[in-house]
C-alpha cells in the first residue's frame, strides 16, 4: 500500500511537529502508560489495548496490551483514520463490514481484528498526535459511558505528556541558567586541563573505567581553588546503589560487578561536558557538579535517579538513592562537601530509597 491508502490530516506538518516535540517516540516503557491501557482495558472488556502515535510513515506504541509488535506501518492503522477527526473516537463494530477496512491485512489475517475504538491524543493546540485505543477478534457494540470513559483516559495521557515535556524543558531552563554562569569554553579547558594532568592508571577505577578516590579528591581541590578565583561554587551529588548487598548475595559478585559497571556507564551518559563521575568506594559514586547551584544539583540527582530506575536490568530492577551538597550557602572544605552530601545521601535512604535529598532544612 502506498501513502494514499490512509487520510493525511489538514494540519499534518504542524502535527508532526507537535509529536516531535513531546520526545516521546522510540523511548522506552513507562509505568503509568502501561496503567492507561490497563483502565482502558479494562472498561471495554477488550484483550487488546494500544497507546500509538502515529508517525509520518509508521505507528508506534508507546503502551500496549494484547499484541507484541512495537510498531505498524501507517498505511494499515486504523488510528491513522482516526485521528483525522480529533473531536470524534472513532468506532468500528465489524472491521469486515467496513469499506475503509475489509480487505486490511490486520482483519483478513492475523490479528484479525474486527471491533476498533480510538479516542485521539489531541495536543492543547488541536493536533492529534496518536490514540488511545481498545481492539477485539469479535464485533462489538459500545454504550456512551464506555466512549465518554475512552475520552476521558485520552485527555488525562495528553495532560501527562505536556507534564513530562514541562519537567524536561524546566530542566533545560534551570542547567542553562545554572551554565551561565561560567562559559562553556573555560569549563572545556580546565576539564582538559586536569586530564592531560591525570595518570590514567592511579586515577583511574579499574572496574567501572571512571575515576577513582585520588582523582575525585584531586578534582575537588581543582573545583575549590578556581571557586576561590570565580565566585559561584558548585554542587556534588553522593549516589549510592540501593540494598547492592541483597543483590550480591543473591546473584553473585560477578553480576554486582557487573551491575557497578553499568550504573557507571549510565551515570556517565547523562553527564555534561564539565561535569566528573569517581566511584568513591564500594557501591557508592560521587559526581562533581562545576558551575551548578543546589537547585541545579537537585535536578541533576532527580536525573540519575530516573535513568537508573527507567533502565533495563537482567536480574532484578536496580535504583540509587541520592544526596547533593554545594558550596554556595557557606566556605567549606572538601572533607565537609562529602559529609554533607553524605548526610543527605542517608536522608534518601531514610525515605525509603530510590530518593533525591539536598541540605537539611533549618
Amino acid at each position: 500500500m502506498g501513502s494514499s491508502s490512509f487520510p493525511l490530516p489538514a494540519n499534518e506538518t504542524r502535527r508532526l511537529q507537535a509529536l516531535r516535540d513531546y520526545g516521546i517516540l522510540d523511548t522506552l516503557p513507562e509505568q503509568v502508560y502501561d496503567d492507561f491501557l490497563a483502565v482502558a482495558s479494562a472498561i471495554f472488556g477488550c484483550p487488546v489495548a494500544q497507546l500509538s502515535l502515529v508517525d509520518e510513515d509508521r505507528q508506534w506504541f508507546k503502551a500496549k496490551i494484547g499484541i507484541e509488535q512495537d510498531e505498524t506501518p501507517r498505511d494499515i492503522a486504523f488510528c491513522a483514520h482516526a485521528i483525522v477527526k480529533p473531536e470524534e473516537v472513532m468506532v468500528v463494530r465489524d472491521a469486515t463490514l467496513d469499506p475503509r477496512f475489509r480487505d486490511n491485512p490486520l482483519v483478513t489475517s492475523d490479528p484479525s481484528i474486527r471491533f476498533y475504538a480510538g479516542a485521539p491524543l489531541v495536543t492543547p493546540a488541536g493536533d492529534a498526535v496518536g490514540t488511545v485505543c481498545v481492539l477485539d477478534r469479535q464485533p462489538r457494540d459500545v454504550t456512551p459511558d464506555q466512549l465518554e470513559a475512552l475520552r476521558i483516559l485520552s485527555r488525562q495521557i495528553v495532560d501527562h505528556m505536556e507534564l513530562r515535556r514541562g519537567v524536561t524543558e524546566l530542566e533545560r531552563m534551570i542547567l542553562d541558567q545554572d551554565a551561565r554562569m561560567e562559559a562553556l569554553e573555560e569549563a572545556q579547558r580546565v576539564l582538559k586541563e586536569s586530564e592531560l594532568d591525570l595518570k590514567a592508571q592511579s586515577r583511574t577505577d579499574p572496574l567501572t573505567g571512571v575515576g577513582n578516590r585520588r582523582a575525585l579528591e584531586e578534582r575537588l581541590e581543582a573545583e575549590f581553588a578556581r571557586a576561590q578565583r570565580n565566585p559561584g561554587g558548585f554542587s556534588i551529588a553522593m549516589v549510592d546503589l540501593d540494598h547492592f548487598k541483597e543483590y550480591n548475595d543473591r546473584f553473585g559478585h560477578i553480576e554486582g560487578d557487573n551491575a557497578l559497571i553499568s550504573v557507571a556507564s549510565l551515570l556517565v551518559s547523562d553527564l555534561r561536558a564539565q561535569d566528573f563521575l569517581a566511584r568513591y568506594g564500594g557501591e557508592e559514586f560521587v559526581i562533581v557538579l562545576p558551575g551548578t547551584s543546589l537547585r541545579g544539583a537537585m535536578v541533576m540527582g532527580e536525573r540519575f535517579r530516573r535513568t537508573i530506575q527507567r533502565a533495563s536490568w537482567s536480574n532484578k530492577p536496580l535504583t540509587i538513592s541520592v544526596g547533593v551538597a554545594s558550596t554556595e550557602d557557606s566556605k567549606v572544605t572538601p572533607g565537609d562537601l562529602l559529609r554533607r552530601a553524605d548526610e543527605a545521601l542517608y536522608r534518601s535512604k531514610s525515605a525509603g530509597r530510590n530518593h533525591v535529598s539536598g541540605p537539611k532544612a533549618a
